[in-house]
């Protein structure tokens, strides 16, 4: 599985409807669910962002499934990017120097 990293910012319509964000939140979970992406973590911040969610999916195209259902919903922008653990990391940066 590959880990997402997603913020999120209000939009004037999820900002009008935020008494039901948590809601909103658990069923984007469910949505996840159903396409395979568990949906790991859920934050409300401070700050330049209004949130930040952490996923597992099977592939890129696949979150971005899931992350393009929640922008189509209008309640929210996202930025998403790709991260990697260190034994993800250990891979790539073996592959590096290739004589």
């Amino acid at each position: 599985m590959a880990t997402f990293i997603t913020t999120i910012k209000f939009t004037q319509q999820g900002i009008k409807g935020i008494d039901d964000s948590t809601k909103r939140a658990a069923a984007l979970k469910a949505a996840g669910k159903k396409l395979g992406v568990k949906v790991t973590q859920v934050f409300w911040t401070l700050g330049d962002y209004d949130g930040l969610l952490i996923l597992d999916a099977p592939d890129d195209e696949t979150a971005t499934t899931l992350l393009l259902h929640l922008g189509s919903l209008g309640n929210v922008h996202t930025t998403t990017v790709r991260a990697f653990t260190a034994a993800e990391m250990d891979k790539i940066t073996a592959k590096v120097h290739v004589s």
